[in-house]
């Protein structure tokens, strides 16, 4: 008995380890956009190249009565978000809702901020949380059209972790900041939380593990918001009109949520590992060139 086992854990140590997953060239092209989309730009980017000043650094400046109201608008908005995601969000599960095209979302976005860029900061706590709410309808319908189920809570609770995953500014530490370590940041909170929703709903908004993923994911937001309102303090900015810093807010998080759920879809057909280990290859050959 003991030589066979002996004989079975030799033959086992000899078996060569399993084939790496082949990822198709196609998918290995989606994955390079993706990098791109999630590791190469940032809002304060594309708010500087509008203003032409550097839109981060004048977001730190804000005075600090500016960033106590952000912080209480941007905890609001995504309060807001978060029962949008658990109970708006299942209704288009049945694909009985129209599939709305990015422009349509831009162009409502645009009109909350024309509204707000006309009022100036005073309006940010009721601007805010509906722009938000309707930047996080047009990442359901790019999760959807990714063949996520909107009616699993921890798909709503996916797209809420957009802002997290689109909140990147150029001063990160790139090894604490990328797509995969904010993912991982956010794991536990975001399982919890879906598990909590699953089990009693959202029957209590107050309970821990909500708090908890809502926080987390408002430390990051916030910051990009300073921006937002950094940039439409800009005179030529202003003179644009919110409209634009709200188009442009819109449409880049479309963008990441467009990295983000195809990498999920990837993930369904190879293996979170798989896609992972690509994903970071392509960064890292990227990071070199760069």
């Amino acid at each position: 008995m003991t030589a066979d086992l002996v004989t079975l854990n030799r033959r086992h140590d000899l078996a060569p380890p399993p084939a790496p997953v082949a990822i198709a060239e196609a998918d290995l092209a989606t994955l390079r956009a993706a990098v791109s989309a999630l590791e190469g730009s940032t809002l304060a980017g594309r708010l500087s190249a509008m203003a032409g000043k550097p839109i981060e650094l004048l977001g730190q400046a804000l005075p600090a009565a500016a960033r106590d109201m952000i912080s209480r608008a941007v905890e609001a908005a995504l309060r807001a978000a978060l029962r949008a995601a658990l109970t708006t969000l299942p209704k288009l599960a049945d694909g009985a809702a129209p599939v709305r095209s990015g422009r349509y979302h831009t162009a409502l976005a645009a009109a909350s901020g024309a509204f707000g860029g006309a009022l100036g900061l005073a309006t940010l706590p009721l601007e805010l949380p509906l722009s938000t709410t309707l930047i996080l309808r047009a990442i359901a319908e790019i999760a959807r059209q990714e063949g996520e189920d909107l009616a699993d809570p921890a798909v709503g609770l996916a797209c809420l972790q957009v802002f997290a995953l689109g909140s990147r500014t150029e001063t990160d530490d790139l090894a604490s900041s990328g797509y995969f370590a904010v993912r991982s940041a956010l794991a536990k909170s975001i399982t919890d939380a879906a598990r909590l929703i699953a089990h009693r709903g959202l029957t209590d908004k107050s309970a821990p593990a909500l708090v908890r993923v809502t926080a987390q994911i408002a430390a990051r937001f916030g910051v990009v918001v300073s921006q937002k309102v950094a940039a439409g303090a800009v005179p030529i900015v202003g003179a644009i009109g919110g409209a634009a810093v709200n188009a442009a807010f819109m449409e880049h998080f479309r963008k990441v949520a467009g990295a983000h759920f195809a990498v999920r879809r990837l993930e369904r057909l190879y293996g979170l590992e798989p896609v992972r280990a690509a994903y970071e290859a392509i960064r890292a050959e990227v990071t070199g060139r760069q």
